[in-house]
Protein backbone atom coordinates (compact mmCIF):
# COMPACT_ATOMS: atom_id res chain seq x y z
CA UNK A 1 0.00 0.00 0.00
CA UNK A 2 1.31 3.36 -0.52
CA UNK A 3 1.37 6.72 1.55
CA UNK A 4 2.20 9.67 0.99
CA UNK A 5 3.06 11.87 4.23
CA UNK A 6 3.59 15.67 3.79
CA UNK A 7 5.88 15.90 7.16
CA UNK A 8 8.12 14.15 9.79
CA UNK A 9 5.22 14.00 11.99
CA UNK A 10 2.98 12.24 9.31
CA UNK A 11 5.89 10.09 8.93
CA UNK A 12 6.14 9.43 12.38
CA UNK A 13 2.53 9.07 12.45
CA UNK A 14 2.60 6.19 9.65
CA UNK A 15 5.03 4.46 11.88
CA UNK A 16 3.37 4.21 14.93
CA UNK A 17 0.39 2.99 13.26
CA UNK A 18 2.00 -0.12 11.46
CA UNK A 19 3.63 -0.80 15.24
CA UNK A 20 0.09 -1.44 15.90
CA UNK A 21 -0.48 -4.63 13.81
CA UNK A 22 3.02 -6.13 14.30
CA UNK A 23 3.89 -9.12 16.46
CA UNK A 24 6.47 -10.38 18.34
CA UNK A 25 9.49 -11.43 16.03
CA UNK A 26 8.77 -9.27 13.64
CA UNK A 27 10.91 -7.32 11.05
CA UNK A 28 10.65 -4.60 9.38
CA UNK A 29 12.97 -3.35 6.50
CA UNK A 30 13.68 -0.23 5.10
CA UNK A 31 14.68 0.49 1.78
CA UNK A 32 15.21 4.82 0.79
CA UNK A 33 17.85 6.93 0.87
CA UNK A 34 19.95 9.21 3.26
CA UNK A 35 17.82 11.66 4.92
CA UNK A 36 14.79 10.13 3.38
CA UNK A 37 12.55 9.72 6.85
CA UNK A 38 13.94 5.78 8.01
CA UNK A 39 14.73 7.28 11.53
CA UNK A 40 11.75 9.57 11.60
CA UNK A 41 9.57 6.31 10.65
CA UNK A 42 11.03 4.66 13.06
CA UNK A 43 10.39 6.93 15.88
CA UNK A 44 6.81 6.25 14.94
CA UNK A 45 7.43 2.50 15.61
CA UNK A 46 8.73 2.95 18.60
CA UNK A 47 5.87 5.56 20.09
CA UNK A 48 3.66 3.09 18.66
CA UNK A 49 4.98 0.27 20.32
CA UNK A 50 4.67 2.38 23.91
CA UNK A 51 8.60 2.57 24.12
CA UNK A 52 9.49 5.39 25.87
CA UNK A 53 13.11 7.52 25.28
CA UNK A 54 14.31 9.11 22.23
CA UNK A 55 15.28 7.41 19.51
CA UNK A 56 17.80 8.01 17.31
CA UNK A 57 19.93 6.94 14.35
CA UNK A 58 22.18 3.67 15.21
CA UNK A 59 24.32 4.65 12.24
CA UNK A 60 27.48 4.21 14.53
CA UNK A 61 26.32 1.73 17.00
CA UNK A 62 24.64 -0.13 14.19
CA UNK A 63 21.83 -1.33 17.42
CA UNK A 64 19.89 0.91 19.78
CA UNK A 65 17.34 -1.15 21.71
CA UNK A 66 14.37 -0.01 23.18
CA UNK A 67 12.35 -1.80 26.02
CA UNK A 68 9.66 -0.77 28.27
CA UNK A 69 6.65 -0.75 25.42
CA UNK A 70 3.97 -3.46 24.38
CA UNK A 71 7.32 -4.95 22.40
CA UNK A 72 10.97 -4.09 22.42
CA UNK A 73 12.65 -2.58 19.42
CA UNK A 74 15.50 -3.14 18.08
CA UNK A 75 16.64 -0.59 15.65
CA UNK A 76 19.46 -1.72 13.51
CA UNK A 77 21.30 1.02 10.53
CA UNK A 78 23.46 -1.81 8.71
CA UNK A 79 25.01 1.05 6.64
CA UNK A 80 28.59 -0.25 7.79
CA UNK A 81 28.13 -3.44 7.18
CA UNK A 82 29.75 -5.31 4.72
CA UNK A 83 26.85 -8.32 4.02
CA UNK A 84 24.82 -11.17 5.98
CA UNK A 85 27.83 -12.51 7.23
CA UNK A 86 28.82 -9.60 9.36
CA UNK A 87 24.97 -9.29 10.94
CA UNK A 88 25.32 -12.71 11.80
CA UNK A 89 28.42 -12.09 14.26
CA UNK A 90 26.66 -9.03 15.71
CA UNK A 91 23.48 -11.65 17.55
CA UNK A 92 20.88 -11.23 14.59
CA UNK A 93 19.39 -14.23 15.27
CA UNK A 94 19.39 -13.84 19.27
CA UNK A 95 17.73 -10.18 18.69
CA UNK A 96 15.44 -12.30 16.11
CA UNK A 97 14.45 -14.62 19.09
CA UNK A 98 13.78 -12.17 21.94
CA UNK A 99 10.41 -11.46 20.55
CA UNK A 100 10.36 -7.79 19.70
CA UNK A 101 10.25 -5.84 16.63
CA UNK A 102 13.54 -5.12 14.78
CA UNK A 103 14.02 -2.11 12.78
CA UNK A 104 16.39 -2.78 9.96
CA UNK A 105 17.81 1.00 8.14
CA UNK A 106 20.02 0.05 4.98
CA UNK A 107 18.36 -3.65 4.79
CA UNK A 108 20.09 -4.00 1.25
CA UNK A 109 22.86 -5.28 3.14
CA UNK A 110 21.60 -7.66 4.62
CA UNK A 111 19.02 -9.02 2.18
CA UNK A 112 19.62 -12.49 2.31
CA UNK A 113 19.04 -12.61 6.13
CA UNK A 114 16.28 -11.35 6.35
CA UNK A 115 13.07 -13.31 7.01
CA UNK A 116 10.46 -15.04 4.32
CA UNK A 117 7.62 -12.81 6.38
CA UNK A 118 9.57 -9.45 6.38
CA UNK A 119 7.59 -6.45 5.83
CA UNK A 120 8.92 -3.78 3.59
CA UNK A 121 8.48 0.08 4.27
CA UNK A 122 10.63 2.27 0.90
CA UNK A 123 10.62 5.68 1.66
CA UNK A 124 11.10 7.46 -1.66
CA UNK A 125 10.83 11.44 -1.64
CA UNK A 126 7.87 12.62 -3.50
CA UNK A 127 7.74 14.77 -6.97
CA UNK A 128 5.24 16.92 -5.70
CA UNK A 129 7.36 18.65 -2.24
CA UNK A 130 10.73 18.45 -1.53
CA UNK A 131 10.03 17.80 2.33
CA UNK A 132 7.10 15.26 0.91
CA UNK A 133 7.34 11.53 0.90
CA UNK A 134 6.19 8.55 -0.53
CA UNK A 135 5.72 5.67 1.48
CA UNK A 136 5.09 1.97 0.22
CA UNK A 137 4.70 -0.97 3.11
CA UNK A 138 4.50 -4.38 1.53
CA UNK A 139 3.73 -6.97 4.30
CA UNK A 140 1.72 -5.84 6.59
CA UNK A 141 -1.95 -4.41 6.50
CA UNK A 142 -2.95 -0.91 8.15
CA UNK A 143 -6.58 -0.95 6.91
Amino acid sequence: MDYLTRSEAETEALGARLAEVLSPGAVVAYRGGLGMGKTAFTRGLARGLGCPGRVTSPTFTIVNEYEGGRLPLFHFAMYRLTGADALFDIGWEDYLDRGGVCAVEWSEQVEDALPEDTVYVSIARSPQADSWRTITIEGADLS
